[in-house]
């Protein structure tokens, strides 16, 4: 791996096999996080959970709670969907369809690269039109899909060091290169075709933002589930499909 010199920051060359072992790792450990932040029994406590998560809210049977990392907070909601098999979620569970629903003046969300049949390097940008907390910034993310052994389906999300990340794409200059800490999906499959999600979310959107804005802006983050199901209803399906 070799270094070269940028005008707005560093930038680090990376051979694609390095990249894969890099993103394979760091991936792995997302998600474990993932696993960890969804099991809990105690759905619909308001009370503090031995692992520190809280549940601020209970609306239209989704729990949103909260976990302090540092000056931010990591998010999760949890939801049931009934008649929604795993595999139909799965089907709009990525970097990008999510993308849409933080912010619909989304510019452009593409594959960079993809790594291995499961692992792929995406970039989002957001225009001068979006939301504070998105607007004219961008995210170079890794995405990683994976099968567990008990069924479980589990979906990784998470920025690049921002040395890779400029390496593989140069920076506009008039865009902020935000981080997604950490971010995706944990689907279990219920009885009757149903499952539940866990969805987790992590974001530093980088520049200036009060702190507190960025924690009241991300409880809206984990709210994508619901319209996630919505494209799914709007997807017809058949037997036929392989999903």
């Amino acid at each position: 791996m070799r270094s070269s010199p940028s005008t707005c920051s560093r930038s680090w060359s990376i051979s694609e096999d390095s990249l894969r072992r890099y993103v394979f790792h760091a991936s792995e450990n997302c998600i474990q996080e993932l696993l960890s932040a969804s099991d809990s029994n105690r759905i619909g406590s308001f009370d503090v959970n031995d692992d520190g998560w809280k549940v601020v809210g209970l609306e239209n049977g989704v729990e949103i709670s909260r976990r302090r990392s540092g000056s931010l907070h990591t998010f999760r909601s949890r939801w049931v969907l009934k008649s929604v098999s795993p595999q139909q979620f799965m089907t709009v569970a990525n970097a990008i369809d999510a993308a849409k629903q933080w912010d619909h003046d989304l510019v452009e969300a593409r594959y960079i690269k993809d790594l291995e049949e499961n692992l792929s390097i995406i970039r989002l940008r957001f225009g001068e039109k979006s939301k504070p907390l998105f607007r004219n910034r961008e995210f170079i993310v890794y995405e990683r899909r994976e099968t567990m052994d008990d069924g479980t389906l589990v979906v990784a999300v998470a920025s690049l060091p921002k040395e890779i990340a400029a390496g593989l794409q140069p920076k506009q200059n008039n865009s902020i290169r935000g981080l997604l800490l950490q971010s995706g999906w944990v689907v279990e499959k219920l009885e009757d075709d149903s499952c539940m999600v866990t969805y987790i979310v992590q974001l530093d959107p980088a520049g200036w933002l009060p702190k507190c804005f960025v924690n009241r802006f991300s409880t809206k983050l984990v709210m994508i589930i619901e319209n996630l199901k919505k494209q799914i209803l709007a997807c017809p399906t058949s037997d036929d499909d392989d999903i």
